[in-house]
């Protein structure tokens, strides 16, 4: 026993020593440390965006705009579609009707106010939760094909609430029925209640916004905003739901858009999580089917960083971790959607430059 100890005492160093040196055991190795603020950072991250048909690129760090870069006939006053970013609006829109008490919560039946609903099985048992998390079992639809608000809610329930993620239009469109109907007696459109409770709150100017032959604005991707128009609402999510101080929408409801689904821990209710693990972020379509692949921010080490993301790669990145808000918008949307583009757009590759002033794998530029 006594050889033990001595043996311990004479070993214990150099095995200390091997854990500091040793690449892949290292517990000490300096990790690098992000720095949003540095200009130069943003110089290559915008380079990286303009050579794949970048149109903007803007960045706000506790509050302020510290850079913007405009190339490709992009402009600061230029609205540009946002595509399937839209699709965030919902949930922060759906956290406002809940505080109003149009929705009683983020559980409450879809059946409830879709009441045709209760005489199929299936669909009496969604919740607006399963709706915005893209679980509740109905077939997304056709990604560049947005239903009216009437043909959605009679899209058809393939898995029961719950189980899947499937990833569509349809259940936006059917979210925007609901909305309608409960807001009835004020003859509000989802897109009104979305103008007045949300937008003009924080001063936001929408650029143009698409609506279906029915009337009703298209709620997954009809949106058009410039840069610094949607960096206005990715600040209001950075600071939980607050404007210069004022409470705009209750930071728990809200903050319940980030909780990761069971059935894709990628996606919370309309954002993607860059938390969740690389290989479980589901592919949209082809042009995003590349960024699905191990391009989620963990390995960047921001594990709060959310983002609304849309095709050719729109995109709105948010941390309060690090007081950060970033748009990225391009063109190239319809070569997109038709599986068309070749950009090689990455997430980590402009990311990493944004914050390390590196590549995604480390190297310095």
């Amino acid at each position: 026993m006594r050889e033990f100890y001595v043996w311990r005492f004479l070993l214990a160093p150099l095995f200390a020593a091997w854990l500091v040196v040793s690449p892949e055991v290292s517990l000490m190795a300096a990790e690098p440390v992000a720095d949003p603020t540095n200009p130069e950072h943003h110089k290559l991250a915008a380079e990286y965006s303009a050579a794949r048909k970048g149109l903007s690129v803007l960045v706000r760090v506790d509050g302020k705009e510290v850079f913007a870069d405009y190339t490709n006939g992009g402009g600061q006053n230029r609205a540009h579609e946002l595509a399937s970013g839209t699709k965030s609006f919902n949930g922060i829109m759906a956290a406002a009707a809940i505080q109003d008490g149009l929705i009683k919560s983020w559980d409450e039946k879809v059946s409830d106010t879709i009441t045709e609903w209760k005489d199929d099985e299936t669909k009496q048992n969604i919740t607006l939760r399963h709706l915005l998390s893209l679980t509740s079992g109905m077939g997304g639809g056709q990604i560049a094909r947005v239903p009216t608000f009437a043909d959605a809610i009679q899209t058809t329930v393939r898995f029961e609430p719950g189980q899947r993620f499937q990833y569509g239009p349809a259940p936006f469109q059917t979210f925007g029925e609901l909305l309608r109907r409960k807001l009835s007696e004020t003859k509000e459109t989802p897109l009104d209640y979305l103008q007045r409770r949300i937008f003009k709150p924080i001063d936001l100017q929408v650029g143009s916004w698409r609506k279906g032959v029915d009337g009703m604005p298209h709620l997954p991707s009809g949106a058009h905003l410039t840069a610094p128009e949607w960096a206005k609402f990715g600040e209001l999510v950075r600071a939980g739901g607050s404007w210069n101080g004022k409470e705009i929408v209750q930071q728990k409801l809200l903050d319940e858009c980030f909780i990761p689904a069971k059935a894709n821990p990628a996606y919370g209710l309309t954002w993607w999580l860059a938390s969740a693990a690389n290989n479980q972020r589901a592919a949209l379509f082809p042009a995003l089917a590349r960024a699905a692949k191990g391009d989620g921010a963990q390995p960047l080490r921001v594990p709060d960083l959310v983002q609304a993301a849309g095709a050719g790669n729109q995109r709105l990145y948010i941390s309060r971790q690090l007081k950060l808000v970033v748009v990225r918008q391009a063109g190239g949307i319809l070569e997109a959607l038709g599986g068309r583009d070749a950009t090689e757009w990455s997430d980590r590759e402009f990311l990493a430059r944004l914050l390390y002033g590196t590549d995604a794998a480390g190297k310095k530029l």
